[in-house]
């Protein structure tokens, strides 16, 4: 009678202690170079004042996935096209039956390219550091005199989201949705201000240090695109969640989170009106997240899990880059 009594208490602590645990076996399950996120509920966004498209949401939670350890890097994305043939949104022409009006130089291939202000300039127009560039795409990222050679392990830049939804397609993957974006960034850290903690540290993450955008100290060892993985990783073992490209996520644009609380796995994908109340003229815009090397105190300041930008999803940039999921439940 005592065997057997020790038997069955044996038997149900081991069937608690399934029940709390996370399942050693999922943790294996990820393809190699992804990271098992267990699932779990967490306080989405923030409500800090100076930023109120952050508002929070409680009571928000996702399911288990396996996430990228790091960005998308240029030698993975170059295997995709050279499989596949694949032309980004960058590489091919504006069509003359949908842009009418344009003149044919206007209609080139092209991308969004940083260019500094001169050393010496004291003020700048805003937003003039950014500029059209014929000729700019992920193999040639500051136009068509410029090269990824030697660049295998940097992450892919001036991809748009529909060229992020392909490769990820092409691989069996899928973009993550904000929920589980921020949810990884945090790595366990439910609160903190950044991926690491409360207190911004310039050699954690690939940041602009000094006064945007007119001059880079370089703090951090790089002035612009750092590798994948030159920073430290989160507690859950994920790179560059801060800083070094924004990452594209499934979600279209609305100011706050106030549909996410208390819902499982929820995403923004009804696009009823989920436009950024910033640009009212746009429409259909994605969630980026995660800041860019270019993101400064003074400026954007959006390398924290809750900070949150909208784009276009037929825009890409030098700054701008994508990660991927597997759902695991």
């Amino acid at each position: 009678m005592q065997n057997r009594f020790l038997l069955f208490t044996f038997y149900f602590l081991l069937v608690c202690l399934l029940a709390i645990a996370p399942p050693v076996f999922a943790a294996n399950s990820c393809p190699d170079g992804m990271v098992f996120i267990h699932g779990g509920t967490f306080r989405m966004g923030s409500d800090s004042d100076r930023f109120p498209e952050e508002k929070a949401a409680d009571n928000v939670s996702v399911s288990s996935f396996c996430m990228d350890q790091h960005e998308i890097t240029n030698a993975e994305f170059a295997k995709f096209v050279k499989a596949t043939g694949y032309k980004t949104i960058a590489e091919i022409p504006l069509s003359k039956e949908e842009f009418p009006d344009l003149p044919d130089e206007q209609r080139l291939a092209g991308s969004l390219v940083f260019q500094p202000p001169k050393e010496d300039a004291q003020q700048v127009p805003f937003l003039s550091w950014w500029s059209w560039t014929v000729g700019a795409n992920w193999q040639h990222p500051f136009g068509k005199d410029s090269s990824i050679k030697g660049k295998d392990n940097y992450p892919v830049v001036h991809t748009a989201y529909k060229d992020a939804e392909a490769y990820a397609k092409w691989i069996g993957k899928s973009i993550p949705t904000e929920a589980q974006w921020e949810y990884a960034a945090r790595g366990g850290l439910d609160g903190t201000t950044y991926t690491w903690g409360d207190q911004y540290s310039e050699k954690k993450a690939n940041t602009w240090q000094g006064i945007f955008p007119f001059f880079n100290t370089k703090a951090d060892g790089y002035k612009g695109l750092a590798p994948v993985g030159s920073f430290p990783p989160n507690a859950y073992g994920l790179y560059d969640m801060t800083g070094n490209v924004w990452e594209w996520t499934s979600d279209f644009f609305e100011f706050g989170h106030d549909r996410m609380a208390h819902q499982h796995n929820p995403i923004a994908s009804d696009r009823h009106k989920s436009f950024d109340q910033k640009k009212p003229d746009e429409s259909v815009l994605h969630v980026i997240k995660g800041g860019s090397y270019l993101c400064a105190p003074n400026y954007c300041s959006r390398y924290r899990p809750t900070a949150r930008e909208s784009e276009s999803p037929d825009t890409g940039t030098t700054h701008i880059g994508f990660r991927l999921v597997i759902a695991t439940e």
